[in-house]
């Protein structure tokens, strides 16, 4: 008897294979970065099709197998639902694609969830073109600076600290040079 794993994901992208089965990249709140398969998932009598969409935030369970993880039930958390407009889900791609390129196996990162989480909370309530890059660049700093590859630094030590509010976002403007280029520096040493 396999031991179900209970936790919240994040799904970053998926793929079809066989008949009607799917992988799913998911950043987990426990498990960190996870390959999990679905079997069925695309018939048309699967509970979990409308459920395990790239993107959404769910509550999910996962049994362990020999070489990945295999989803048994999900449930949708009703956040995260509203990323519809294309600036932001353009975006949401972008931290989507850079976080599979980034993590490395399953290793809990509970801060970068988290951060990732209020972010992403944030991000869906921009308005404007401006709000989106500044939230854009918040998060792409907390991850690199999560994952060890940007330090502290003085200059941003507000923006990687700070609680991930609204307020954060308009601090940005100021220090937009300064983000835009340890992003940079920390992306081009990570050598990925």
């Amino acid at each position: 008897m396999h031991h179900i794993y209970h936790t919240e994901g994040i799904i970053l992208g998926s793929r079809n294979f066989g008949e009607a089965g799917r992988y799913y990249s998911i950043f987990t709140r426990d498990f960190g970065l996870v390959s999990a398969s679905a079997q069925g998932v695309r018939k048309m009598s699967s509970k979990l099709r409308f459920v395990l969409q790239d993107f959404a935030y769910l509550k999910i369970d996962l049994v362990k197998g020999k070489d990945f993880w295999r989803v048994t039930n999900a449930t949708k958390t009703n956040k995260l639902e509203n990323l519809s407009n294309p600036e932001i889900f353009k975006v949401f791609i972008n931290i989507s694609k850079l976080l599979k390129r980034l993590l490395a196996g399953e290793d809990a990162n509970t801060a970068l969830f988290f951060d990732l989480l209020h972010g992403l909370s944030v991000l869906e309530k921009s308005k404007t073109k401006e709000e989106i890059n500044n939230v854009e660049a918040i998060i792409v700093l907390r991850v690199l600076h999560n994952l060890g590859y940007i330090g502290n630094s003085e200059s941003l030590e507000d923006l990687i600290k700070s609680p991930f509010e609204e307020d954060l976002v308009f601090r940005v403007s100021k220090n937009r040079t300064k983000i835009l280029y340890q992003i940079n520096k920390a992306l081009k040493e990570t050598h990925l």
